[in-house]
């Protein structure tokens, strides 16, 4: 006596759907774990790049303060520089002003200029001579004149003046 209409099948301990859900359930935990060993690759190549980058940085920030050192002697020396130019410049200039207030009748034969003192040395036909030419613009100049005469050769004289300027005035440049 026969109750079924169809013959009867094997049954598997595995059933097709149980092995569809175990593969689906495999692939999901490869994809996982891939996922994993992925994600902890880049973290470790990140970090590795972080470290060296902050490497660099620091070198980079050595470097910039090193540049910002030359900056500040170059910028030192230009300062100096233009110090040194101008100070030129107004030494020249009041050098120039002194031999064109000097006048054709006195001779210099020496002119040393300091810093708050001019003395100067040379020969004039007569004291008069010397002093309404050139000794009444030096005092217009400079603070303290004093002058010293002693005769010379053929009827001339000859001169030492010795101006001062005080330290607490500016100079003023002859023009």
């Amino acid at each position: 006596m026969k109750y079924s209409l169809i013959t009867p099948r094997r049954k598997k301990v595995i059933s097709g759907e149980l092995q569809l859900s175990l593969f689906f359930f495999m692939v999901s935990i490869v994809m996982v774990v891939g996922t994993y060993l992925f994600l902890s690759y880049k973290t470790y190549e990140f970090k590795s790049e972080h470290a060296s980058i902050g490497k660099r940085i620091e070198t980079l920030n050595g470097n910039t303060r090193l540049l910002e050192h030359d900056i500040e002697n170059v910028e030192m020396s230009v300062r100096t520089h233009e110090s040194i130019a101008t100070n030129n410049i107004v030494m020249k200039e009041s050098i120039r002003n002194l031999f064109d207030l000097v006048p054709d009748k006195i001779t210099l034969t020496r002119a040393e200029l300091g810093a708050n003192s001019l003395v100067l040395s040379g020969i004039t036909p007569s004291k008069e001579t010397y002093e309404f030419l050139l000794q009444a613009p030096l005092r217009s100049i400079f603070h303290r004149t004093y002058t010293s005469y002693y005769p010379a050769q053929k009827g001339w004289y000859g001169f030492t003046s010795t101006n001062y300027l005080d330290d607490d005035t500016p100079v003023e440049v002859i023009e």
